[in-house]
C-alpha cells in the first residue's frame, strides 16, 4: 500500500513505516502530523485518485528529527572579466516516519512475520542464480575450441604496397 502526498508544496510518495526527508516543518520531535492532501492511494492494486484530493483520506506521520541537508557550492562566474561569486546553502530538511495510511496500518507483528516470510525466499533465489552461473561457466569452458595460429601474410603485402608508390620528393 502507497500513497501520493503533497506535503509542503511537494508531492511524495509514501508507504507505511518508510522515513522521509521533507522541507522543514514547524514541528517539536515525536510529534504526530497529520497530512490531509492525499492525491492517490494505492491498496492491494485498487488505486482511487482525488479530484485533486482524496475526501476523508490522510496520512498520519511522526516527526523523527530535524537535520540539515548536504552542502551545496552554487559558483558563479565570467570569464574575462573578473567576476566570481562563490556561495555555500545547506537546507533544512524535517525527517518523518510515516505511520499509517487512511488509518489503516499493519501491527507490528503481522509486519514482521512478512518480513520474516520474505527473507528466507530471497535466499534460495540467491544460491539458484550462484549455480547457474558455475554450469554456464563450465559450458563455455568446454565449448572453446583452439584458436587457429593467424598468418602473418598482411604485413608483407603492405610493405610490398609501399615499395611500388612512387617517391615523394624532388622534381
Amino acid at each position: 500500500m502507497y500513497a501520493i502526498v503533497e506535503i509542503a508544496g511537494q508531492q511524495f510518495k509514501v508507504e507505511e513505516g518508510k522515513k522521509i526527508f521533507v522541507h522543514t516543518l514547524k514541528a517539536e520531535d515525536g510529534k504526530q502530523i497529520d497530512f490531509e492532501k492525499v492525491l492517490l492511494i494505492e491498496d492491494e492494486g485498487k488505486i482511487t485518485i482525488g479530484e485533486p484530493v482524496i475526501k476523508d483520506a490522510k496520512v498520519e506521520g511522526k516527526v523523527v528529527n530535524q537535520v540539515r541537508g548536504d552542502k551545496v557550492i552554487v559558483f558563479k562566474k565570467k570569464r574575462k572579466k573578473g567576476y566570481r561569486v562563490k556561495n555555500g546553502h545547506r537546507q533544512n530538511f524535517t525527517q518523518v516516519e510515516i505511520v499509517s495510511i487512511n488509518g489503516k496500518s499493519l501491527p507490528k507483528k503481522q509486519a514482521v512475520k512478512k518480513v520474516a516470510a520474505e527473507a528466507p525466499a530471497a535466499e534460495p533465489v540467491a544460491e539458484k542464480k550462484v549455480a547457474e552461473k558455475k554450469k554456464t561457466a563450465a559450458k563455455k569452458e568446454e565449448t572453446k575450441k583452439p584458436e587457429a595460429k593467424k598468418t602473418a601474410d598482411k604485413k608483407p603485402a603492405a610493405k610490398k604496397a609501399e615499395a611500388k608508390k612512387p617517391a615523394k620528393g624532388n622534381k
